[in-house]
């Protein structure tokens, strides 16, 4: 393969790896900006929506092979349902785990999340094993070829499905009164407070919508590759990365991030070696926590300067 076609073939993946990521990050900005929480159980939205997507419209052993579900709803109607299932179980993670500890430390919220993450993790195991589910493709047909680069139908799907969530949260924050109550509450929360807006109602918005998202993105990427009660724990990791590197407050920052960490991830495993292909992740959140800190450090140098002159 010609250096040209290697290069754009490596965009066409890291674009659509990156896309996934976009998408995980979104969910964290979206609790985020309206809570102040990192929801370390972001990926666990994308692990489950895929797995109720695979339940509900393919013939699925469950809990250890006692039970065969065999629902065998047509794909659309199942992605829709898996969707709404994951959105509610978002909202049972607001209230009976996030709600109660109102008042809280940051820290100790994001601990709770982490739990939530292993809780789930572990609900997976016992519902659907150890084993490996995948989904059919949406949209069947030969893969597109150009200047000598492969991108499949399904790489398509993910990477339009990202554009559509992004520009439906630009219109949804920008043009809809409920969105703009969320961005209210992101902006300052005791103003939007003062002015009528229901805090609560929209920290259960966010987990709603970012498990909808996450939900989304686990589904669209299971036809491409395999999901399992594990997945979940990596998708958190790059989305949390992609997300620092958006600035954690914006969502075209976080698609931005998400796209830039998986053609990194890509170039450098295609170039270096397919095993530092995690490692990057954790290098570029690395250099940025790096980077922030050494401005930090400088601002307060530079702070203490002037109160002793």
């Amino acid at each position: 393969m010609a250096l040209e076609s290697q290069l754009l073939q490596y965009l066409f993946t890291g674009v659509t790896v990156g896309s996934i990521y976009a998408l995980i990050a979104l969910g964290f900005v979206v609790i985020h900006n309206v809570t102040g929480i990192v929801n370390f159980a972001q990926g666990d939205f994308a692990m489950l929506g895929a797995l109720v997507a695979v339940t509900l419209t393919t013939r699925t052993p469950i809990f250890n092979r006692v039970f065969v579900a065999d629902f065998d709803l047509p794909l659309p109607l199942g992605i829709v349902l898996s969707v709404l299932i994951v959105s509610l179980i978002g909202a049972v993670l607001y209230f009976l785990a996030i709600r109660p500890a109102k008042g809280a430390s940051i820290v100790s919220l994001i601990i709770i999340t982490i739990g939530a993450h292993f809780a789930f993790q572990g609900l997976a195991l016992i519902a659907w094993a150890a084993d490996p589910y995948g989904l059919p493709v949406f949209t069947r047909g030969g893969p597109l070829e150009i200047h000598g680069a492969i991108l499949t139908r399904q790489n398509l799907w993910v990477i339009g499905v990202t554009a559509v969530i992004l520009l439906a949260l630009y219109l949804f924050f920008e043009r809809t009164m409920l969105g703009k109550a969320l961005r209210a509450c992101a902006i300052n929360r005791l103003a939007a407070r003062l002015m009528g807006i229901d805090a609560n109602r929209m920290a259960l918005l966010s987990f709603v919508l970012s498990a909808a998202i996450g939900a989304m993105a686990g589904i669209v990427i299971t036809p491409s590759t395999f999901m399992g009660y594990d997945s979940g724990t990596f998708l958190s990791l790059k989305g949390f990365v992609a997300a620092i590197m958006g600035g954690m407050n914006s969502a075209t920052g976080a698609v931005v991030g998400g796209l830039l960490l998986g053609i990194f991830e890509t170039v450098g495993a295609g170039f270096i070696s397919s095993g530092y292909k995690d490692a990057i992740a954790f290098i570029v959140l690395f250099a940025i926590l790096f980077v922030r800190m050494s401005v930090g450090v400088r601002k307060g140098q530079s702070q203490f300067e002037e109160v002793g002159m």
